[in-house]
């Protein structure tokens, strides 16, 4: 069999660089030339009953892989070049090529000393977007924030995964992957490894992934519901036979009495409690702990020593009686765990309320016209193309362009505007907004995931399973902790047993078993995914998409507001914002001659003032012999009436007087507004000022954002006369004017180097270099796909008080996250003590187990109770 002689052939599977198809098998190859002579003679080169790998031979030659990585927020080919360079810095990258023009990064590395990830993190860190592919599925068997690191660390192991996040209150895994380097199938092998089990959602008719997961989710908590009712039936007696017969007994129980306990007990240990040693299994099967450890060691340690007293009476037997038997506090300590799971499971799907709420809007079904028939079909057999037809009071199935008819629509449920939007042939309709007087015709343009709806729910999704930095501390106590308390109680036992009074054992094993379950560490994985899945979901509500948990977490950080003008502060559209009149003409005559000559041009400022014309009413005239003069203005006549409407200069060259017109115009150019004059028959007619308005509530969301002691900039490729005028009106006391596209990130670097932490609120393609650069990104909604994609926040309705909310609902749920942090820790740190007994010598007290799991599962409770309360959020 020839060989490559750089390599040497193995016969085991690995990630590799090149891969080929041959005869149903899988070839894996880390050096190209070797992928390029089997593509040319595979029969000659290996038998196809062997999967194979090469690996390097020569020492001091490099295993090269490959990887193409889509870049987004790429504005040049200096854009380009500089991720080149940066990526070419890198030890262990042998060669890098990024296209411009096709948005990739090509690059060949040496597995051995770079991974994916860390390609990807050298490309956003400059501000670019590694634009993977990303997935969210859910995992089963999850059962505390250890596991959660435990299949993070996994998934992050595989070649290809950037980034991979697994919430403990969702139950579902997040990854941003490279989809020529790993697949689904390589991350449910990798979860499957670490001990639990992956499920790929795929779309289906009638259940979509939301409505299996709740369906899922349901029959979860009705199972748990039924173990918890039969545990309660069958722990009460064992609690009450225990207790009762101890008071009469004096301490002691009888056999009768303990094999009584011993049958109801045991359906409470092995089926109600079943889940406990499943999880505790997989988790010794990779040499590891979790929360299931430590109630499946607890319980049994308390079950099975009762049984060895009922086996073997005589070898525990002080005093002349059998000691009591502790069949009543396994089964309590169960019962008790569920039910804290319960609630757990309630307030779970009460977090995830926004996705429901969210899910609620869409429409079932659409009336389709097809080959001239209408029909009434399911929502999700719509294609791109189909005529829908939508009468008044129907939701709109999807999104699409009117063709014909005319309405009003509400889009409140995208927008936050109350007030209905008028609908013409051309303009656009959102799938699941209320159509609210005619009826119209529309083409789908999106359907199915792709709709504006189903991106929101997407994205609100992705966020609620996102982790933000400060989870990372939960996660890293979390490895250690369960490992830990193990050590903990194991000593516990140890004292108890060599320094405890009589009866030594039960008191060390009381003690240890107490310590175990208090210290479960369900809470502390709860604290913070509860809050964010809240957040976020509260964020929906208003109208704030929050792309990830590290956004809600760092917005309220930031110091300074970087506002980008046109569009975002701006309505991004001229006005016609004055005009004044030179007798013999009144206003209502210059706005008649100055737009029906306009009428036929398409020049943004002729369309202001022909729009306001319409506005007021004025029937307007044909115009005839109309010419344009570029740069100047334009000439027509109107009626009998010679027209020329233009600037200052256009007025001279044609002769007009124009002495009349320049204090005003000065005046109207102070205020940054373009002027335009009129003559009529040679004579001076009218100044019309031109402007592009700030937004209704621009300037209170400035006011508001100052009283929070942030600093707003206004950053505008305008001239800086226009942009003081704008800013001076809004308020705002900073100014950057005349900034090319491709240098507002440098001026947010520069902010940022000077120690500010920066919000960049923008809503156009040139915007989105720097709201990737900035601290946190927030895009209006009525923008641009790409400024909305390069941020990290989206305003759905443009509304940019919505950025105050933001910052809010930030600061809210992070300290949220602390209060949850420290209830966890103060159930935990504070009972471990006393669940070990270090009060018995002073006071006499020690934590019976029972409570202890008591106090488990309140812990729970309170920090996903407390969770809750961010539901309660309002904008001031």
């Amino acid at each position: 069999m020839p060989v490559d002689p750089v390599c040497k052939m193995t016969v085991k599977e690995e990630s590799a660089a090149g891969k080929s198809v041959y005869l149903g098998v899988t070839y894996y190859f880390c050096n190209p030339n070797c992928k390029k002579k089997f593509d040319a003679a595979p029969e000659s080169y290996i038998s196809p009953e062997k999967e194979v790998s090469h690996e390097k031979a020569v020492p001091g030659r490099a295993v090269a892989s490959s990887v193409d990585i889509p870049v987004g927020n790429m504005s040049c080919a200096g854009c380009a070049a500089k991720i080149e360079k940066k990526l070419l810095s890198i030890d262990g990258i042998l060669k890098a090529s990024v296209n411009f023009a096709s948005e990739k990064a090509s690059v060949e590395y040496d597995p051995a000393r770079v991974k994916v990830s860390g390609i990807a993190a050298a490309i956003e860190g400059l501000g670019y977007r590694a634009a993977a592919s990303h997935i969210t599925f859910p995992v089963s068997g999850i059962s505390c924030a250890s596991c959660v690191d435990k299949i993070e660390r996994a998934l992050k192991s595989l070649d290809g995964v950037i980034e991979a996040s697994v919430n403990f209150s969702t139950e579902r895994a997040s990854v941003d992957y490279v989809a020529s380097l790993v697949a689904f199938g390589d991350m449910a092998a990798a979860v499957k490894a670490a001990g639990y089990e992956a499920a790929f959602e795929k779309e289906s008719r009638g259940e979509d992934a939301l409505e299996r997961e709740e369906r899922v989710r349901k029959e979860a908590y009705a199972v748990l519901r039924k173990k918890l009712i039969v545990g309660a039936a069958l722990a009460v007696p064992v609690f009450l036979i225990a207790n009762i017969e101890m008071f009469i007994g004096k301490g002691h129980q009888s056999s009768l009495s303990a094999f009584i306990q011993f049958v109801l007990a045991t359906p409470v240990q092995f089926w109600c409690g079943l889940q406990f040693y499943k999880g505790a299994i997989a988790s010794a099967r990779r040499y590891s702990t979790d929360m299931n450890t430590l109630v499946a060691v607890g319980t049994s340690a308390a079950y099975f020593y009762s049984i060895a007293i009922m086996l073997v009476p005589s070898f525990f037997t002080v005093g002349g009686a059998m000691p009591a038997v502790y069949f009543d506090t396994s089964a309590a300590i169960i019962v008790l765990i569920l039910f804290g799971r319960l609630l757990e499971a309630r307030a779970k799907g009460s977090a995830s309320e926004a996705i429901k709420k969210l899910m609620a809007m869409r429409a079932k079904t659409a009336r389709v016209v097809r080959g001239g028939v209408e029909a009434d079909i399911a929502v999700e057999d719509v294609i791109v193309g189909d005529i829908i037809i939508v009468r008044p009071g129907e939701k709109i199935p999807t999104d699409g362009v009117v063709v014909d008819g005319y309405s009003a629509v509400d889009e409140s449920m995208i927008s936050g505007e109350s007030m209905p939007i008028e609908k013409n042939p051309g303009d656009a309709v959102i799938g699941s907004t209320v159509n609210k007087t005619g009826s119209f015709r529309f083409r789908a343009t999106k359907v199915g995931r792709d709709t504006a709806l189903m991106q929101i729910v997407r994205m609100v999704e992705d966020a609620q399973g996102s982790k933000p930095p400060i989870a990372r501390l939960a996660d890293k106590i979390a490895s250690y902790f369960v490992p830990a308390v193990i050590a903990v109680a194991s000593v516990t036992f140890v004292i108890w047993l060599v320094f405890g009074p009589e009866p030594a054992f039960n008191f060390a094993l009381l003690n240890f078993v107490s310590v175990l379950i208090v210290a479960c560490p369900c809470a502390l994985g709860l604290a913070t995914p509860t809050s964010i899945m809240v957040g976020t979901g509260k964020g929906a509500e208003l109208g704030i998409l929050i792309r990830d948990a590290e956004a809600l977490e760092n917005a309220h950080k930031v110091t300074t507001v970087v506002f980008d003008k046109t569009g975002t502060l701006t309505k991004g559209r001229p006005e016609l914002k004055e005009v004044i009149a030179f007798a013999p003409f009144e206003e209502k005559d210059a706005l008649f001659y100055a737009a029906s000559a306009e009428r036929v041009s398409e020049h943004p400022l002729g369309e202001a003032i022909v729009a306001m014309a319409r506005e007021r009413g004025i029937e307007l005239a044909e115009a005839t012999n109309f010419s344009a003069v570029s740069g100047l203005g334009i000439k027509a006549t109107v009626g009998s009436k010679a027209v020329i409407f233009g600037n200052l200069r256009f007025m001279k060259e044609e002769g007009l007087d124009v002495s009349s017109f320049e204090d005003i115009i000065d005046r109207f150019a102070k205020r940054g507004e373009t002027v335009m004059c009129l003559g009529v028959d040679a004579r001076a007619a009218a100044v019309l000022a031109v402007a592009d308005t700030v937004k209704d509530k621009a300037k209170d969301a400035v006011r508001r954002l100052k009283a929070m002691g942030k600093t707003v900039v206004m950053i505008t490729g305008d001239n800086g006369r226009t942009a003081r005028a704008v800013a001076s009106e809004l308020g705002i006391d900073n100014v950057l004017a005349e900034v090319l596209p491709k240098d507002k990130a440098l001026e947010i670097r520069k902010l940022k180097k000077s120690g500010a932490t920066v919000a960049m609120v923008g809503d156009g393609i040139n915007d989105a270099v720097a709201l990737a650069e900035a601290d946190v990104g927030i895009a209006i909604g009525t923008g641009t796909d790409v400024a909305m994609e390069a941020s990290s926040i989206t305003l759905v309705g443009g509304d940019l008080n919505g950025i105050v909310a933001a910052f809010g609902l930030s600061k809210k749920t992070v300290a949220n996250i602390w209060q949850n942090f420290f209830w966890a820790f103060f159930y935990n740190v504070a009972l471990i003590p006393v669940a070990a007994g270090v009060l018995y010598p002073f006071f006499g007290i020690l934590l019976n187990p029972m409570l202890a799991a008591a106090a488990m599962a309140l812990s729970s409770v309170s920090v996903v109770t407390n969770a809750l309360r961010l539901k309660r959020f309002t904008v001031a």
